[in-house]
């Protein structure tokens, strides 16, 4: 077994941050299996694509023939399971994507991952990982004085996607205790940073913004998220990586809880400072209110004291640290932008709000 690790979806939003950074850091060699769905971006790795120690695969996690010659051919210490479908919205309008994705697939990656594991030497099974990178949504919505969101909180999936995202925490559960496969699952709260494709609320926002389009909340915008900078989230799993207990969950958390408009409006006013409109007006003129989304959770909120306690690990960035840093970013890469903002995501757009009355191209 050699220091290496496979990373399944890492050409995805959070699995490219991970990749970038553990090549930078020298942590070893790192495989990328990645299907290149709509989300999945190449072009989020640049920096490290010539590196000898990152290598691509072009292929998906429920063919395990494909997994089997590649863990053979590497020998990894570790694999970690990025690879998801992960937007509530696409998932109320295709749901299959999800479940074949998040469900068939993870099963199908356990079962290769098992069969690898069950190769090696009795030291090698002993410090081989395999750790699965879940969501809080899994464990449903908070009322706005309910405690966040412990590892041992019951399940409650409420779309399409986190019922998949918890089915896909389950069999590894299952794949721990019954066979002894040595897990790790962490359960994040909503990321935001760098390679974050606009169709998730701060992305979506700023791409609007610049332009001059509608920005869209849901309902009265008053959906509380805490959010965790991707960055930070990358050290946590790698925390969790190296010093993890075996079985457990990890449950890793920003410690900033804010309602969607406000998390639109300090957009607004960065963006404002930054980039001014031409015509002198505030971003914040806008905003527009749309049909709130069928089942729309009031609150995630992440309690990450385990992993704070027990592995040491708090996120650097507060929120007005971290939202600064995105916006620069994207403001400098709008040649990305304009990359990912293809013919296939304006159809999404025209999927999602046309189909609710609202007009936002």
């Amino acid at each position: 077994m050699n220091n290496c690790i496979i990373v399944t979806g890492g050409a995805g939003f959070i699995g490219s941050n991970f990749v970038n950074s553990w090549v930078k850091l020298g942590l070893g060699k790192v495989v990328n299996l990645d299907k290149l769905t709509y989300a999945g971006n190449l072009a989020n790795l640049v920096e490290v694509e010539q590196h000898s120690d990152y290598v691509f695969v072009h292929g998906d996690i429920a063919d395990q023939d494909l997994l089997a010659a590649l863990l053979a051919e590497y020998q990894p210490s570790a694999v970690l399971n990025f690879a998801a479908e992960s937007h509530v919205d696409r998932s109320i309008h295709g749901p299959e994507d999800f479940i074949q994705t998040n469900v068939v697939g993870t099963f199908h990656l356990l079962q290769a991952v098992r069969a690898y594991w069950n190769s090696l030497t009795a030291e090698h099974m002993l410090n081989f990982r395999f750790l699965h990178v879940s969501t809080d949504e899994v464990y449903g919505s908070l009322g706005k004085t309910d405690n966040a969101f412990a590892e041992t909180h019951a399940y409650a999936p409420n779309s399409p996607y986190s019922a998949s995202k918890a089915a896909s925490d389950h069999l590894v559960r299952a794949y721990h205790h019954t066979y002894g496969l040595p897990t790790l699952t962490t359960n994040c709260s909503n990321n935001y940073g760098p390679h974050h494709f606009p169709e998730k609320l701060i992305p979506l926002v700023i791409h609007n913004a610049l332009a001059d389009k509608p920005l869209p909340i849901y309902g009265n915008g008053q959906q509380i998220r805490d959010w965790l900078y991707v960055e930070d989230h990358c050290a946590a799993i790698r925390r969790v990586l190296e010093a993890g207990i075996v079985g457990e969950v990890y449950n890793i958390g920003g410690w900033n809880e804010k309602p969607n408009i406000e998390v639109v409006k300090t957009l607004c006013r960065i963006l404002d400072a930054k980039k001014p409109r031409a015509d002198g007006q505030s971003y914040l003129n806008q905003i527009t209110y749309v049909e709130d989304r069928p089942g729309h959770d009031l609150r995630y909120a992440i309690d990450a004291t385990k992993i704070a306690t027990e592995l040491g690990w708090k996120p650097k960035e507060t929120f007005e640290s971290g939202i600064e840093k995105t916006v620069n970013w994207y403001l400098e890469n709008q040649d990305w932008v304009s990359n990912v903002t293809s013919s296939e995501y304006l159809n999404w757009v025209h999927t999602q709000y046309s189909e609710r009355g609202e007009e936002l191209a």
